[in-house]
């Protein structure tokens, strides 16, 4: 969860399957159970903008699963605290060791080492860098998940993520309107 005073005050949240994959539909299901809760727990002070979404491809990557299920692509780490007098790294995700991520760099001067341990815990930031690899890593990932989903579908039913209006038409983007905290939430096409 994230929190941002641009243009108001917005609660950004990411979510996704255990599989990786999140629909629109998803984070509209996601959105509508999330609300209520908000709303009675009230832990921002001011209205705000409630926005759930999917991390993407070019991921931001933090818990150590996360690096561990991406280990073989680019990466790009920005230090909080600087290692080998550098905050910035770029390279190969070779994958981690204990509470560290080792990165093969591409970014390496003469004479430095082109392998680099980085704990997770120092660590300001970490994100996937979008490559023709990554593209098809996560293509292949999607149709794999929508052909589970059909199967799931076909023996059990909708899934449990699915909305009982799912058959009614829908906008293909719905902008999130604000929320105000004291429970009084609105959303566009209501």
């Amino acid at each position: 969860m994230k929190i941002s005073g641009l243009d108001g005050c917005t609660v950004q949240i990411m979510a996704e399957r255990p599989d990786g994959t999140m629909t629109v539909e998803d984070c509209e299901a996601v959105s509508r159970a999330l609300s209520p809760v908000l709303d009675v727990a009230d832990p921002i002070d001011r209205p705000y903008r409630l926005e759930v979404s999917s991390p993407g491809m070019d991921r931001p990557l933090v818990r150590r699963s996360d690096f561990v299920r991406f280990a073989g692509h680019l990466l790009k780490v920005e230090m909080m605290v600087a290692r080998d007098g550098r905050r910035r790294f770029r390279g190969l995700l070779l994958g981690v060791e204990g509470d560290a991520v080792r990165i093969r760099r591409n970014d390496s001067a003469p004479g430095e080492s082109h392998e680099v341990l980085l704990p997770i815990e120092e660590m300001a930031e970490a994100k996937l860098v979008l490559t023709d690899a990554l593209i098809a890593e996560s293509l292949r990932r999607g149709k794999a998940a929508e052909r589970a989903a059909r199967r799931q579908q076909a023996q059990n039913g909708p899934s449990p993520l699915a909305s009982p209006e799912k058959s009614e038409a829908r906008p293909k983007h719905v902008q999130p309107a604000p929320v105000d905290h004291r429970g009084d939430a609105k959303t566009e096409g209501e």
